[in-house]
């Protein structure tokens, strides 16, 4: 007995102190925002969320800070940590565009007595497209207007509507799922549902009503009462060309302009999906126009209007936030201001990318005239240093003053042909370099010259080029695969769409009652899903659907390509290509398509697999929702990497005359007989090269980069870091200093920016006045050495000693 009552009683004070530590720790962590807003976030879940009061349903409306804004996209960088969310927004805005296009397209082809609107599987399969082959995004809707949807899925319907539509996918988690016997989450199950499918008194249900609590992002376009004006919806004017030679220019109605305020996309404040995904999601919200009412005889009360959104939802908690200090960057709306760790006296907050909704996601830096300890070789870690136990922290997590500070020179002079020399043999690919398309072809590119010749070439200039010149080596084009991987995402949600409807839509399917399978695709529907590519991201300047000879129906071939001539325009041209016949110049001899084509002739194992749980209405009125006749379905699409990056080339004879980069992803089907899948074709975006960052910085000796290693940063004092948004020219970098060394200068900042830097060598090369010899970082702590008597004549006499030694 007496041993274990000791046994429990220094148990019992081992564990008081273990919590006292622990608890202790964070004392000096006093309660801020963040604390506050995970109170909220934790407090709410999926058993607690249908009482909860509907404030704690919503987040503030600032805990997500630096939304993307349209009129900034193409003049700001957007940096890494929001590139997820204007994904999102592009999204929206995509699926907004082809929705308005689609559904007013029955304007081209002639009056009958049948709706062209594309049925309810082509609904359900687009918003799963949108999800599947984006990871960042976890549900898409499309939310209608009360009796404002119109649908080709039931005999007699014509000019009828829906009393509500609102077909919804949100990805599942499929970890304990019956499917998946190796209880692995995939990512890759869906659940689908049209949230129009309710009793008609069930208001809480009802997604247009007030009782529904968290339909905030219907609020924010629907319902749309136009008044006194008929004309207030944007038009977009859209010039055709078909296979047959004729031509035909379509005007329709769209979302807002990005020139307009407000801009065609809204984001909602951060909400618990309740009864649905039961996640806190982030919304992006674009309105969809339609000419309501229809088919009344009476064109002039027949007004352009919204009739629908487009909501595309991603989770908050994936959502970067920013705890750094409100100022220059970081002035706009923001719950999470000051709330980093840093200490201000002599460090101050810089964000980092990839940490989502929890504490550390920044790095403290030194103050300009600072300087990290000598054994501190990177900025001291947001991560570290929130965990940090107040001794640590108040002990630790300083830079130190420097000494001396010197004054930038104001007067430069030409440096000594000496001083040259060195920099030329350090740089041998300026002593003796080669202009023009050759510059390409050296052992070691002179980075200028490359540049030199890559921008010099334009619409005007290259028909004087030989054909070669025009196709550069892939390495130029280093880090497209990441910068723009929105953009081939755009591509591959619609190859995977085509895929899906391909796979899954069977025209030939008879169900009971009065409900029809939807019809097989149509050129108006893949012509508005190939335009919106271009309508809806910026940086893609052209986009192509290409169908495999005899694949699309009665059609040899089809190809329609949409491009635009300026960069914010409203006025947009499509082609089928399919009008190029002759030989050579038909899109089938295209080296992506041929390239895909030949991959994906035979073997189809990796491609990815995607289950479906889709839920579709009784009747035409809705009333309740039943399983699909397949549940769950599925079917094979590709990803990502499946795809086929082109190298770059100026396109001279095409239509988007300039450096492009091309990305396309495959599409599959089911043959004839419905035994195997077989390749159906391609989807194609192009991007302007130009738009792409270039990195000089060093690299592992593998990267495929053609211009690494072409900094002009001191390497013996100080490194190169790449930074974003400089474009495709030189000194897209920063010269930081080494472990040791200290940024001398009075500045505001602790670095040599490499566009002056690229500049003043530039100066050198050509003998003219330049100060590129400073750019140098100093040995730390060498500028606060003291001398006195005593130390030099200890020195003089150890060396003295030493010779004697030796001798």
């Amino acid at each position: 007995m007496f041993h274990k009552s000791i046994f429990f009683k220094s148990t019992a004070v081992f564990a008081a102190i273990l919590i006292m530590g622990v608890f202790g720790q964070f004392e000096w962590q006093a309660r801020d925002a963040f604390d506050e807003i995970k109170i909220k976030y934790d407090k709410v879940n999926q058993d607690n969320c249908p009482i909860q009061h509907l404030g704690d349903l919503y987040l503030p409306e600032d805990t997500v800070s630096h939304l993307p804004d349209i009129k900034e996209i193409n003049i700001n960088p957007v940096f890494p940590n929001r590139t997820a969310l204007l994904h999102l927004h592009n999204m929206a805005l995509s699926r907004a565009f082809f929705w308005s296009y689609i559904l007013q397209s029955r304007f081209i082809r002639p009056a009958i007595n049948d709706t062209y609107d594309p049925g309810m599987m082509y609904y359900f399969l687009s918003t799963v497209a949108d999800v599947s082959a984006n990871p960042s995004i976890n549900a898409s809707a499309i939310y209608f207007a009360p009796n404002s949807s119109y649908s080709s899925s039931y005999r007699g319907f014509f000019n009828k509507t829906f009393p509500r539509f609102a077909p919804r996918t949100f990805r599942l988690d499929d970890f304990n799922d019956p499917i998946h016997l190796q209880k692995i989450s995939t990512l890759n199950t869906f659940t689908v549902q049209d949230l129009g499918a309710i009793p008609k008194d069930a208001y809480s249900r009802d997604y247009t009503s007030d009782l529904y609590k968290i339909n905030e992002w219907y609020k924010t376009w629907l319902p749309d009462d136009v008044e006194n004006r008929h004309d207030t919806k944007t038009t977009y004017d859209i010039e055709i060309r078909y296979a047959n030679n004729t031509n035909e220019t379509f005007t329709f109605h769209g979302p807002p302009g990005a020139d307009e305020v407000p801009g065609p996309v809204k984001f909602t404040r951060p909400y618990f999906d309740c009864g649905r995904s039961n996640k806190w999601l982030v919304a992006a919200v674009t309105p969809i126009a339609d000419i309501y009412p229809r088919h009344t005889q009476f064109r002039h009360i027949e007004y352009p209007k919204y009739t629908a959104i487009s909501v595309v939802e991603m989770d908050f908690e994936r959502i970067d936030i920013n705890q750094c200090p409100r100022g220059e960057g970081n002035n706009g709306p923001n719950h999470f201001a000051d709330t980093a760790r840093c200490k201000s006296e002599t460090t101050e907050c810089e964000p980092l990318d990839g940490w989502g909704f929890r504490r550390g996601g920044y790095q403290c830096r030194c103050k300009p005239q600072h300087r990290l300890p000598s054994f501190i070789r990177q900025p001291f870690l947001g991560e570290v240093l929130e965990r940090a136990s107040d001794e640590q922290f108040y002990n630790g997590f300083d830079c130190l003053k420097i000494g001396w500070i010197q004054k930038i020179p104001i007067q430069w002079e030409r440096a000594p042909p000496y001083i040259r020399e060195k920099y030329l043999d350090r740089h041998p690919e300026y002593r003796n370099y080669t202009t023009g398309a050759g510059s390409l072809h050296t052992d070691k590119i002179n980075a200028d010259q490359v540049l030199n010749f890559i921008l010099g070439v334009s619409e005007r200039t290259c028909q004087d080029y030989h054909e070669q010149d025009l196709v550069l080596r892939g390495d130029i084009a280093y880090g497209a695969r990441k910068q723009f991987e929105n953009e081939a995402k755009m591509a591959l949600r619609l190859a995977n769409f085509i895929s899906a409807f391909l796979q899954v839509s069977d025209p030939t399917e008879v169900y009971s009652g009065k409900r029809v399978a939807d019809k097989p695709l149509t050129e108006d529907q893949m012509i508005g899903e190939t335009l919106a590519l271009v309508l809806g991201d910026t940086k893609i300047w052209s986009a192509g659907t290409y169908w495999e000879r005899n694949k699309f129906t009665n059609r040899t071939l089809f190809a329609p390509f949409a491009y635009k001539k300026e960069l914010n325009t409203r006025k947009f041209k499509v082609e089928d290509l399919a009008r190029l016949n002759k030989t050579g110049e038909t899109y089938l001899e295209k080296d992506f398509f041929k390239f895909l084509k030949q991959r994906w002739s035979t073997n189809f194992d990796s491609l990815e697999k995607f289950w479906m749980k889709i839920r579709i209405r009784h009747n035409e009125t809705g009333e309740y929702s039943q399983k699909h006749e397949h549940f769950p379905n599925f079917y094979h699409a590709a990803k990502l990497e499946h795809g086929h990056w082109t190298v770059p080339k100026f396109d001279c004879k095409g239509f988007v005359k300039k450096w492009v980069i091309t990305y396309a992803a495959p599409f599959f089907g089911f043959d004839s007989l419905k035994a195997k899948l077989e390749f159906k074709g391609v989807v194609a975006v192009t991007m302007d090269m130009r738009q792409l960052d270039i990195n000089q910085c060093p690299d592992d000796y593998h990267t495929p980069n053609a211009f690494k290693n072409t900094h002009k940063c001191d390497q013996q004092t100080s490194y190169c870091v790449p930074i974003l948004g400089r474009g495709f020219e030189s000194g897209g970098y920063k010269c930081e200093c080494l472990q040791g060394f200290e940024y001398p200068f009075e500045d505001l900042i602790t670095y040599y920016d490499g566009q002056l830097v690229e500049s003043e060598f530039q100066n050198i090369m050509n003998d003219k006045p330049t100060r590129y010899d400073l750019f140098k970082c100093r040995l730390a702590g060498a500028a606060g050495l003291k001398s006195s008597l005593t130390l030099i004549v200890g020195i003089f006499l150890t060396l003295i000693l030493v010779l004697q030694i030796r001798r």
